[in-house]
């Protein structure tokens, strides 16, 4: 019971996080903190919506029992190039605010789906 209450914090968490990333992503022409960071990085403004919704994906393959696992999966990989940009970058306070968000998909996928039985 517990285990399935953590699964779901945690699957609520990241559906509303790759939701709110998504949208944000979609919108960043208004934040210039956000296109600065995405140039720091190297991510072309090209790129910046197919990694919108990319992270848009990800938040609905989470919400379905069979697509769970990939939506993990995609998500912790795509922590893994925000990570690499970053250390290419040489910018370490990011790398470090994303190891948390690498670890939770992680976590998701041992816990499994929490209305799945």
């Amino acid at each position: 019971m517990i285990k399935n209450l953590i699964s779901l914090a945690l699957l609520i968490v990241s559906v509303a996080l790759s939701f709110k990333h998504g949208w944000d992503t979609f919108n960043y022409k208004n934040n210039p903190q956000s296109l600065k960071m995405m140039d720091e990085l190297g991510i072309s403004e090209s790129v910046i919506p197919l990694m919108g919704a990319l992270t848009i994906l990800v938040g609905i393959l989470l919400l379905i029992p069979k697509t769970f696992f990939w939506g993990n999966v995609l998500n912790a990989m795509s922590i893994v190039l925000i990570i690499a940009l970053a250390l290419r970058a040489g910018n370490l306070k990011m790398v470090l605010i994303e190891i948390p968000f690498l670890i939770m998909p992680l976590i998701m996928i041992w816990l499994k789906y929490p209305f799945k039985k």
